[in-house]
């Protein structure tokens, strides 16, 4: 998630590679990373330079053993990619720090991710909109209260699994109907992206869209009864209470 987001904070020059510092441990990565991207790779927290921003972007459960080196860090501003790190575990290492957490998803790789933050009292009006200026590089970010993140993690940060799985069945559908492979995948695909581009454009609730699609006795309706039968709709809700319940576990993780 950190490389992503570094490729794309440079795609749109937000900033250049000069002004980037990045940590890693493993010397190849650190090649790969000064050789793609021409910015400053470290071995170490403690060669990392003062910065503007501290992007946290490491397991979450290696926080805890870099917590004193991450103490030493002069920055402006935190901002944490860490699932199930609260701000308030940010604030026992960053007291009286400007800190952000936030949730992006795996398509901020193609700069059409979903991201939502939550801040601290400490960050001001132009720290947000920095914030948001970062996190608009890698797609669309909203600012939510921090007690809504598990259930974003639920949505966003699981929906692409989930999305993933109704195209794979949809495909697979298209296949066993006797369609060709790739050309199930061309259409299932496209026609996700189209449909939720239609609906972000137009602002259409997605149960409108179903029934200018499903005429009266039509194949839609048919296909709709299908799903109806054989619980799609009671699934992807059971899993989205699934996820936010295993992020509520992680964020009370000690």
């Amino acid at each position: 998630m950190g490389e992503a987001i570094l490729s794309r904070l440079l795609a749109v020059s937000l900033y250049s590679p000069a002004q980037v510092a990045a940590c890693h441990p493993r010397s190849e990565r650190r090649s790969v990373l000064q050789t793609r991207y021409g910015i400053k790779p470290v071995s170490t927290i403690a060669e990392l330079p003062p910065c503007e921003i501290l992007l946290l972007a490491v397991k979450p459960q290696q926080f805890d053993s870099i917590k004193g080196e991450l103490a030493t860090i002069t920055t402006d501003l935190v901002v944490s990619v860490m699932a199930g790190v609260t701000l308030s575990s940010l604030a026992a290492v960053f007291p009286h720090l400007p800190l952000v957490r936030a949730m992006p998803n795996t398509p901020v790789q193609v700069g059409a991710g979903m991201t939502a933050f939550a801040c601290n009292e400490q960050v001001t009006e132009e720290k947000r909109r920095q914030v948001q200026s970062l996190l608009q590089a890698v797609g669309e970010a909203v600012e939510v209260p921090e007690k809504y993140l598990n259930a974003v993690t639920a949505v966003a940060g699981s929906g692409p699994a989930y999305l993933a799985i109704v195209l794979e069945a949809l495909i697979d559908g298209g296949v066993m109907m006797g369609l060709p492979r790739h050309l199930a995948f061309t259409l299932a695909v496209q026609t996700m992206l189209g449909t939720a581009q239609y609906l972000k454009t137009t602002n259409t609730d997605p149960a409108c869209l179903k029934s200018q699609v499903a005429s009266p006795g039509g194949t839609t309706i048919a296909g709709i009864y299908a799903l109806e039968y054989h619980g799609l709709r009671s699934a992807l809700m059971a899993a989205v209470e699934a996820a936010t319940k295993r992020a509520q576990a992680l964020d009370s993780s000690p």
